[in-house]
């Protein structure tokens, strides 16, 4: 297991862990935005980074905003690569149908997740190996139409 990894980063607010044991680290909002319901705006948060190669960083929703005000992020997963070089910017949703929603400078808004990531090889071939699950899909493990609770 990791422990630790060091990422060299240019940020004006460098982002933190909220408490210990924390998957995310906050990102934070460097201009501000009003968002209208249903509306989206791509945010800045000032951070760029220099992930080693085999590590991928997951810009993710906060969990906060999303159950008080309805604010998402439109590709949740956002997905950074270890080559990337540019500013960390989230496009946040408002999924409000009535509310609008206004980020300010300072605000928390998504969370940054490192992880490290193998490099695949896809190997061709004419049949896949057997799996307890085959090919079902959406819900296969308990979800079921036509029965009420």
């Amino acid at each position: 297991m990791i422990d630790s990894v060091d990422v060299p980063i240019i940020a004006s607010h460098v982002p933190a862990y909220a408490h210990p044991g924390d998957a995310g680290a906050d990102l934070v909002a460097t201009e501000a935005v009003h968002l209208e319901p249903g509306e989206r705006a791509l945010v800045g948060t000032g951070v760029r980074i220099a992930l080693p190669e085999g590590f991928v960083a997951f810009v993710v929703p906060r969990s906060g905003l999303a159950a008080r005000h309805g604010i998402t992020i439109v590709n949740a997963p956002g997905t950074v690569d270890a080559g990337y070089r540019g500013e960390i910017r989230v496009s946040l949703l408002n999924t409000d149908l009535h509310a609008s929603y206004d980020v300010s400078v300072g605000d928390r808004i998504a969370q940054v997740i490192v992880m490290p990531v193998p490099r695949v090889r896809f190997t061709p071939v004419e049949e896949l190996p057997q799996s307890s699950r085959g090919e079902r899909g959406f819900g296969s493990t308990g979800y079921q139409t036509g029965v009420s609770s």
